[in-house]
């Protein structure tokens, strides 16, 4: 397989970090079998005449850096709030209060914003709310993603029948134990290896290089708040796409994000967006970035990295609990939110879907979407409405704030409502009881045209952190 060093990417003309990091990571992907003598014509091509190929969809972010073209960066820049603004379609209106409703009509009103989607799932937030969705041009909202980049579900079922968990109720518990981390800093006491260690990225930009030491310490570990792992029995429905048979089995339930990778990188490129595009008071957490700027390609690539490393945390933690029980998955499903992607809409535009605590619902895409430690959680299939931006909500979505649940609720009213719907938890705290969350059935039901039903999570066994 041929492919270049950075030093002889550096020969060619390629002398950053940004672009030897992206280039990288298309050779691996788009010219395995290309000589090295192909590569060098192609991508001097693309250099010399950067653009003929800002349209191109292997190589426009790396001519989006070379070109005249491309739009300068937007120092100290300030912008106007449109009157007249995109379509926005709201599900599950009665159940979403109004502050996270102005939040997003104000995010319609940014002048990159094309259609804007808000879940049944909703709640106010910092910038975009918590279930909103929207699409920008050529622009991206480190606010609009979120903090906790790449947070996501995922969901490993077993061969085992859904006895398992009562059967071997102690070995679970002391698995979730072991192999288990919660809180904000901390690791897990033993090394954890996955290839995402290795992403060049790691390497793109001085600032990510400093972030490498504390991703490897905190590899399969998960956060505070609302992330858990655990133990339940699953059902899946007849004519699931899983081609597993219809029936209960044993499954395990992850919800963690990019630990301080994540957060780091929000925090820098927030700062660096909300310093350089100036809004009104009112809207100043949506400040974008320019994805033909050197800063929206240098975050765009983070974001990402982000991504990956938040999926190699849940790869950890499935892997190590299914080794230490002993017991193997016959299926994983996988979604994340708080994320930005490429797509395209029904008239073929290229737009900027931002995510922020909302599943990806296309045609045929399979998704978590969880209720909270005593409530079910749905094996979903997206149905690819075009009005919600292909999205789905992302869980119940909270009803009261952590601290108004703390204040509202005793640890003998959560112990209580743990042993009536026989669920032991570990860790854990009164801000995450099931009355701080909407009625999961209630969010379901005002988005069953967005996603169809395949399967029913019930948690058994429930590890999260303690505040």
């Amino acid at each position: 397989m041929a492919t270049l060093k950075t030093k002889e990417l550096s020969k060619i003309g390629y002398t950053d970090n940004t672009s030897r990091s992206l280039l990288i990571n298309i050779i691996s992907k788009y010219f395995k079998h290309h000589s090295k003598a192909e590569l060098i014509n192609i991508l001097t091509d693309v250099l010399q005449n950067p653009d003929n190929y800002l349209q191109d969809e292997i190589f426009s972010p790396v001519a989006a850096l070379f070109s005249d073209k491309k739009v300068a960066e937007c120092h100290f820049k300030t912008f106007s709030l449109l009157q007249q603004t995109g379509q926005l379609k709201i599900y599950g209106s009665k159940e979403i209060d109004y502050s996270a409703k102005k939040q997003m009509e104000i995010a319609m009103s940014l002048p990159i914003s094309l259609q804007g989607a808000l879940m049944p799932d909703a709640h106010t937030g910092y910038g975009l709310p918590i279930g909103g969705v929207l699409a920008t041009e050529n622009s991206v909202i480190p606010f609009g993603v979120g903090v906790d980049i790449g947070c996501r579900m995922a969901l490993s079922i077993f061969e085992e029948n859904e006895k398992f968990a009562q059967r071997f109720s102690f070995q679970i518990k002391e698995a979730l134990k072991e192999f288990t981390h919660f809180g904000m800093e901390g690791h897990l006491p033993f090394a954890q290896e996955h290839e995402v260690l290795d992403n060049p990225i790691f390497q793109a930009t001085d600032f990510l290089k400093r972030l490498h030491s504390k991703a490897v310490r905190q590899l399969g570990s998960s956060g505070s708040g609302n992330h858990f792992v655990e133990f339940g029995e699953i059902e899946l429905y007849e004519n699931n796409t899983l081609n597993v048979p219809a029936g209960k089995y044993l499954a395990l339930l992850s919800h963690s994000g990019s630990r301080g990778l994540g957060a780091n990188i929000a925090q820098h490129y927030t700062k660096i967006a909300m310093d350089t595009c100036k809004l009104p008071r009112e809207a100043q957490q949506l400040a974008w970035l320019d994805l033909n700027s050197e800063a929206g390609q240098a975050y765009w690539l983070s974001m990402n990295l982000a991504g990956d490393y938040a999926k190699a945390c849940h790869d950890r933690i499935h892997i190590n609990l299914a080794k230490a029980l002993k017991i193997k998955p016959i299926a994983k499903i996988e979604n994340h939110h708080n994320f930005a992607w490429k797509e395209k809409m029904a008239d073929g535009k290229e737009v900027i879907v931002h995510r922020k605590g909302a599943t990806p619902a296309h045609l045929g895409e399979l998704g978590i979407i969880p209720g909270s430690m005593t409530t079910a959680a749905y094996l979903v299939m997206g149905k690819g409405v075009e009005n919600a931006l292909q999205s789905a909500s992302h869980g119940a979505g909270r009803a009261m704030s952590r601290q108004r649940a703390k204040e509202n609720t005793t640890a003998s009213a959560l112990k209580k409502m743990l042993s009536q719907a026989g669920v032991t938890l570990i860790g854990g705290s009164v801000e995450e009881n099931p009355l701080a969350y909407k009625d999961i059935e209630m969010v379901m039901e005002a988005q069953r045209d967005l996603v169809e039903v395949h399967g029913k999570f019930l948690p058994k066994i429930v590890r999260m952190n303690r505040e």
